[in-house]
This record gives C-alpha cells, sequence and structure tokens, in this order.
C-alpha cells in the first residue's frame, strides 16, 4: 500500500506482509449432481407457474415418513401418565454422571481456541510500535513483585478470630446495654458466668449520644425505639409466615379492603403433588451438594373472608386484647344452630402454591418483621383505648417461611382427560364456610407459647407447660 503525499514535498513508503493461515477449501459434494431431461421447446412455457408446478409433481422427494414423523408420541404403554403422574416422561431427578470422553464438549466458549495474547515474536510485522506494549508487559511481569506484596502484607490488618469467640461475642453485646444505660452497667447480664462487658470507646459513647447518619450527615433523628421480642405475641410454631397474592383476592381495588385483616387459610394436603414433592426432598437428602431443595410443600389452600366489612370489624375487635369491647357478644353477626354466636366467613376461592421457601428452624430469626409501637401516638390517632399491653419499642417477629399463592387451576390434569376425577376429590375437601368463634387459648396452646417464650429468655421450662406442650 503506498500512500503518496499530495502535498508534501517527501513520500512514505509503507508495506503490510500479512501471513494466510486458515484457507476455507469446500469439500466436494457428498453425492453426484441429478441432470433432467428438459426439452427446450419455447422460453415462454418455462417462464410460465405451470412448468415448476409440473416439475414438482414430476419428481416427488424420496423419503418415506410415517405418520408420526419418526417421533412416536403413544402414552399408552407409559405407566401411570393417566393418572396423572408424568415421572415416566420426565428427565430423572438426579442426573447420570457425565462421561469422562464428553466433559471436553462442556467446556466453555473462553476456554475453546488459542489463548489472546502470544509472548512471542511476532515476524510478520515490520514496524515494532505493534509489539511495544506487549514487551512492556513481558518486562514487567518477569520484575520481581515481592515488595509490593510485602508492602500489602504489612498494611494488611490480622484477622483477629477470637472475636467470633462465644464469650467475646457476649462480652459485645453487654457493651452495647452499657452504653445504652450506663448507670446499670453490668448488671444483670453475664453475672451468673462472670462475663463483663467491653470497655466501650469514647467514639461509640459520642456516636450514641449524637447519632449520624452513615452517608447524610444532614438528616437528623426524628424518634428512637429500642429493639424487643413481643413475648406475648407468639404462635404454636413460635414464628409466622409472610404470604403473598399473585393477584388482588378481592374486587376492591381503589382501597384497602378490611377483610383482608382477618381472612382465613385453610391447608389442603393434594397426595398426587405432595408424593412428586417428597421424592424431590429425599433425593436431596441423599445428594444436597448436586440436588438442590425442593423448597417449602406445595399446599393447595381454601381462602375464607367476610361477607361485608361489619362483620370484617366485628372480629378484628374480637381478636384485639386491648379492645375493652372484644368480650361483648353483641359482636357476633349470626347464631348457629346452637344459638351460640359466630362470624361466617364463606369460602372465596383456591389457591395453590407458586414459590415457597424452605423453613429453617434452626435460624428462625434469620429475617424477622419490625412493628412500630408508640402508646401517646396510638391513643392521638385512634378512638380505642388508650392502656396499651406494649411499651414504646420496635418489636421483632421471626418469620419461620415465605410462600406464595397463585389460582388454582388443573391444567395438566384437564389434558390427560381425568380433572372431573380430580375436581370430585376437591369437592370432598371443599368447605362452603366457616362459622367463627373466638375464645381464649387453652392449656395445651399456652404450654406451647411458654416453651417459646422459655427458650427465647434462657428460663427453666416449667414442667407442668412443658407436659401440657407435648401432650
Amino acid at each position: 500500500m503506498a500512500t503518496p503525499g499530495a502535498r508534501s514535498e517527501r513520500a512514505y513508503h509503507q508495506d503490510y506482509m500479512c501471513r494466510i493461515r486458515f484457507e476455507n477449501s469446500l469439500p466436494p459434494p457428498s453425492i453426484p449432481p441429478k441432470f433432467l431431461d428438459i426439452p427446450i421447446d419455447g422460453l415462454d412455457y418455462y417462464a410460465s407457474p405451470a412448468f415448476a408446478s409440473r416439475l414438482h409433481r414430476s419428481q416427488p422427494i424420496n423419503i418415506e415418513a410415517d405418520a408420526e414423523l419418526g417421533m412416536p408420541i403413544d402414552l399408552v404403554g407409559m405407566p401411570g401418565v393417566f393418572d396423572g403422574d408424568e415421572s415416566s416422561i420426565q428427565a430423572p431427578l438426579i442426573p447420570p454422571p457425565v462421561h469422562p470422553r464428553d466433559k471436553n464438549l462442556l467446556r466453555p466458549l473462553s476456554e475453546l481456541g488459542k489463548p489472546k495474547y502470544q509472548p512471542g515474536g511476532i515476524s510478520f510485522l515490520r514496524r515494532t510500535e505493534y509489539i511495544s506494549s506487549d514487551a512492556a508487559r513481558a518486562r514487567s511481569e518477569a520484575a520481581p513483585k515481592s515488595t509490593p506484596k510485602a508492602s500489602a502484607a504489612k498494611l494488611r490488618k490480622p484477622v483477629d478470630t477470637s472475636k467470633d469467640d462465644p464469650t467475646n461475642v457476649k462480652r459485645a453485646v453487654i457493651k452495647g446495654f452499657n452504653i445504652a444505660h450506663p448507670e446499670d452497667a453490668n448488671v444483670g447480664l453475664g453475672e451468673e458466668d462472670g462475663i463483663v462487658g467491653l470497655e466501650p470507646t469514647p467514639a461509640e459513647m459520642e456516636a450514641w449520644i449524637n447519632p449520624r447518619h452513615p452517608t447524610k450527615s444532614n438528616l437528623k433523628p426524628v424518634d428512637y425505639y429500642p429493639i424487643l421480642p413481643d413475648l406475648e405475641a407468639g404462635t404454636d410454631a413460635g414464628s409466622y409466615m409472610v404470604t403473598k397474592f399473585t393477584a388482588n383476592p378481592t374486587q376492591v381495588t381503589d382501597k384497602h379492603d378490611p377483610r383482608m385483616d382477618v381472612g382465613m387459610l385453610r391447608p389442603i394436603e393434594d397426595e398426587s403433588v405432595l408424593g412428586e414433592y417428597y421424592a424431590k426432598l429425599a433425593a436431596h437428602q441423599a445428594d444436597p451438594a448436586n440436588v438442590p431443595h425442593p423448597g417449602g410443600a406445595p399446599y393447595n389452600y381454601h381462602f375464607f373472608l367476610p361477607s361485608d366489612e361489619i362483620s370484617a370489624i366485628n372480629l378484628r375487635k374480637k381478636l384485639d386484647v386491648n379492645d375493652p369491647d372484644r368480650d361483648d357478644p353483641d359482636l357476633y353477626t349470626l347464631q348457629n344452630k346452637d344459638g351460640k354466636g359466630v362470624f361466617r366467613l364463606p369460602l372465596e376461592r383456591v389457591y395453590e402454591t407458586g414459590r415457597a421457601t424452605a423453613p429453617d428452624p434452626d435460624h428462625a430469626y434469620k429475617e424477622v418483621v419490625l412493628a412500630l409501637h408508640d402508646p401517646e401516638l396510638e391513643a392521638i390517632t385512634s378512638q380505642e383505648s388508650s392502656a396499651r399491653r406494649l411499651d414504646k419499642a420496635a418489636y421483632y417477629y421471626p418469620v419461620m417461611q415465605k410462600f406464595q399463592l397463585k389460582p388454582h387451576r388443573n391444567k395438566n390434569l384437564a389434558q390427560l382427560g381425568v380433572a372431573s376425577r380430580a375436581g370430585d376429590e376437591e369437592d370432598d375437601k371443599k368447605i362452603d364456610a366457616l362459622e367463627v368463634v373466638v375464645e381464649d387459648l387453652d392449656k395445651l396452646e399456652m404450654g406451647r407459647r411458654a416453651t417459646h417464650r422459655a427458650g427465647l429468655l434462657g428460663e427453666a421450662i416449667d414442667e407442668d407447660e412443658a407436659q401440657a406442650s407435648d401432650t
């Protein structure tokens, strides 16, 4: 390539030499060409669509294909297909190991081909500017690197593994309480074990007295809430479940539906779905490294709601332990056949589990829900009694499991032609409405809650309460 300068007095001649490394030579055809005997009587006939149509009919495709095009789809011989069991036509839960000869086929694209960087010299380049950066890189890699590593090792702070010791963790917790309440430092916590809290630094004391936002220094705290457990709001399981609907469960869309505050879910077991779930769970327990956990159990749920807002408001008053009128029998909107007051909750819809997390009892406080309570503020904003069970604090409630609910549809069973039988089984378990009566806790329920509360506080469990919770 010659590029003489149009206006300069001297011309510079540059050459670019490139070696041909790859050739794209096409192989000969695998079959010989086919010659057709075509009469050449007239060009007008050959240019008409009739000629191409006649040629297509006279030269049929020599392929013998059956009605299923070589892919049999007969499900008669598959065991359990018409009963809703699709395991015979699905991939196995535990895939077979890959043959050593086939592992190279699973290599990613980044590992294929030659490396992009070649440290050797490039002979077919004339100008040295193309390889100067590579040469500089090679010299830098050949230079000793002990000095940067040594300096980085000196600057890196050693990791104190003793901080994970349970004793040090407890001392750090006691230090937090000592900073918040210096008047009774080291009182109560750790006295039995003789553990004393760590000494707080002046910076930690100043941060407690004058808190500052970590990124926005212009923000000032409006109020303070201590974080405490709500010991009186325990459940039989000691935790709560968070439910999310994929679609609006009611027809009210412009505002909050108060009936949702007292809605009730009734779990229903589906044996066909649970059988597949327990098979996946057994496979996970046998090989937890390769088989993922299937998540929570896929139950079906019947969702019940009050028919009107008055029933929902009265039911909420009955459930509120702080309401002075909660024992009023006139709050019940209906009476059953025995003449006892009840709340009637008709069946709203049937749901099935969409996605569910696996319950983890060993880490019950991995996720919690915070609720802010201020008795003075609640007395001003609400018309209820100002006497509150809870003091001013941010109370946390453990979340054991989260699951998503979607409308229940028998798509797979309908395709197999057994939707009617599955519908009959669901009708046997379906309840048209619930008659709800609010009562105080019995001895069994009180024993279960006392057991969880004692375990949270680290106290001894009463024998009578423990026997009640066991039974």
